[in-house]
């Protein structure tokens, strides 16, 4: 992004705007940019002089581009809006102004367009620019002030203050660093893909006995249940065709190998048209790197998504989920060090339901899937097969997410009696868990709204609603999002320790993803033990729970072989 102009606002209903260069014919005269840049730069980079922003890591990246060290970030418009509520699906400004101000905005599509008819700013009139820009200031402004107080009655001060707001410039310069990716990987592992996708619609083809269009559920719903006549599972929603979605294939994956088919050729193009084909395409031509954009106001569950690309959705065990991640590189000479905390969600588990034979499991280093497999299968830990373990784990997992037995029933193929008797079983034994999920679940009631360890909240008013599907679905959230949230505030703190700790001791070593648990940085020989030992330190160290948080770290040539 280039910069057209400057906005601010310094007390309510009052903004202003400096123009530098809007390019259209008849432009008025205006300041040189580099000029306004450096008159401003000691307001910038003065800490005294406190900074509000909406969305302030765009704004940040940006100055920093043009030689500007922002410093007094203070607060964020956008971040706050979300603390408040995070379920909300906007916090943009326009919905901020709307939600807490009863005001309508300029939109930026009112006066640059829409669609392919829109323009950059830089050819809007000043005349147009001026009341978008100053209004927008100006709203931050007023918003901070409606949500700044409203931040602290909630209790979310210390949240916002010690992981929120310290992660932003810790985000942005993981932004800016971006990650190689290795061209020539990515486009063999396309033409690969797309070998494999020409195999399977030979192998589609010849079952339906036609060439047909696997794209179109029309065409594939008759093949599958008029032609080999399975069994219809479900309609369209407009009740006009049969349902082809993944849980209606994966149904029928059991029965036919057509379907079977299906989900593989569908995968395998989603992987190749999402990774193989569009990272080549989000090469910065400048630093012929990957600058993917977190976003922290996302996910209900406080936890960081990526775009652009998004890299939360690349398959973890899967062979083409490593192929993909084979492709991100580090720089000539270095290593990619992956630091990945160890089932963080059910020692948090263990922690806040205080359950005895959770917390002694992970004191002793037990494998709490193969003791979970022993406890619900009453068998030894030593009969305990790879198959009774896999299940246990479903089973571990599942009672995070508030798993119901039809639920457990359809993840483990088995009957919903079965898969009762499983929970029944595992509730038994770990007599904890089940105290702290009925006590969750009974507060939640009580209050509206779950929240993690730091105080995070998440409103759920569905919790007593005459609904049952919703009323089972906050139930669901109640249970989880104090786990997930937790975790996810964990290696939030993690972050900002890793980037502090690394910074302050001089090390060329930079963080440059994070991955749902995971953190990869990228690392000079020479710094490989050193910052190897100090990642584990401060990641193992950054909470104190009744159990001991574990992180595995490895090193290697690219991403996967680090994992």
């Amino acid at each position: 992004a280039e910069l057209v102009g400057f906005s601010f606002a310094m007390r309510p209903n009052e903004g202003f705007y400096i123009p530098c260069k809007h390019l259209y014919l008849g432009a008025p005269e205006q300041l040189n940019l580099q000029d306004v840049i450096d008159r401003l730069k000691p307001v910038f980079e003065n800490p005294s002089i406190k900074k509000v922003g909406q969305n302030i890591k765009y704004d940040w990246i940006v100055l920093t581009r043009h030689g500007v060290r922002l410093a007094g970030v203070a607060f964020d418009t956008m971040l706050a809006s979300y603390l408040i509520n995070p379920s909300k699906r906007a916090h943009n400004l326009d919905q901020i102004a709307l939600d807490f101000l009863d005001h309508k905005t300029i939109t930026y599509e009112d006066i640059a367009g829409k669609g392919k008819k829109s323009v950059s700013f830089s050819e809007i009139t000043v005349d147009k620019a001026v009341p978008y820009a100053c209004e927008d200031a100006d709203i931050t402004l007023m918003a901070y002030g409606v949500l700044k107080p409203e931040v602290e009655k909630l209790g979310l001060a210390d949240l916002f203050e010690n992981i929120e707001i310290p992660l932003v410039p810790v985000l942005k310069r993981m932004e800016m660093r971006g990650i190689r990716v290795d061209r020539n990987k990515l486009k063999d592992l396309s033409g690969s893909f797309e070998r494999q996708l020409q195999l399977i619609e030979e192998k589609i083809y010849y079952i339906a006995g036609k060439r047909l269009n696997i794209k179109s559920s029309q065409q594939l719903g008759t093949i599958l249940f008029e032609k080999l006549q399975l069994p219809v599972q479900k309609k369209t929603k407009k009740r006009t065709g049969y349902s082809t979605d993944v849980e209606v294939l994966t149904t029928l994956a059991a029965k036919h190998e057509l379907p079977e088919l299906v989900l593989r050729h569908r995968t395998l193009a989603k992987l190749k048209s999402t990774y193989a084909d569009a990272l080549l395409d989000l090469i910065h031509p400048e630093t012929q790197r990957i600058h993917t954009s977190y976003n922290q106001t996302v996910a209900a569950t406080g936890r960081l998504s990526s775009s652009d690309p998004n890299l939360q959705n690349i398959p973890i065990r899967t062979d083409e989920g490593k192929e993909i991640r084979k492709c991100f590189v580090p720089r000539d000479g270095w290593l990619l060090l992956s630091a990945d905390y160890s089932q963080i969600e059910l020692r948090i588990l263990a922690h806040c339901s205080e359950d005895e034979i959770l917390i002694q499991a992970f004191k002793e280093d037990e494998d709490i899937h193969t003791r979970t497999a022993s406890e619900v299968f009453q068998v030894f830990p030593s009969f305990v097969t790879a198959d009774l373990r896999r299940q246990a784990k479903i089973i571990n997992f599942g009672i995070i997410y508030g798993m119901s037995p039809f639920g457990l029933s359809k993840s483990l193929s088995i009957s919903q009696k079965m898969a009762k008797t499983y929970i029944d079983n595992y509730f038994g034994r770990y007599k904890g868990v089940k105290v702290f999920i009925d006590n969750v679940i009974q507060e939640a009631r009580n209050t509206e709204k779950t929240a993690t360890l730091s105080g995070r909240i998440r409103l759920i008013p569905d919790i007593n609603s005459n609904n049952g599907n919703l009323r089972r679905f906050a139930e669901r959230i109640a249970i989880n999002t104090p786990i997930q949230g937790t975790a996810a505030d964990l290696i939030k703190l993690a972050m900002i320790e890793v980037e502090k700790a690394v910074s302050k001791r001089g090390f060329r070593s930079a963080m440059l993803l994070s991955v749902h648990d995971e953190i990869i940085l990228e690392v000079p020989p020479d710094e490989l033990q050193e910052v190897s030992v100090l990642v584990k330190e401060i990641m193992e160290g950054v909470w104190d729970l009744s159990v001991p948080l574990k992180v595995n770290v490895d090193s290697g040539d690219n991403w996967a072989d680090a994992h």
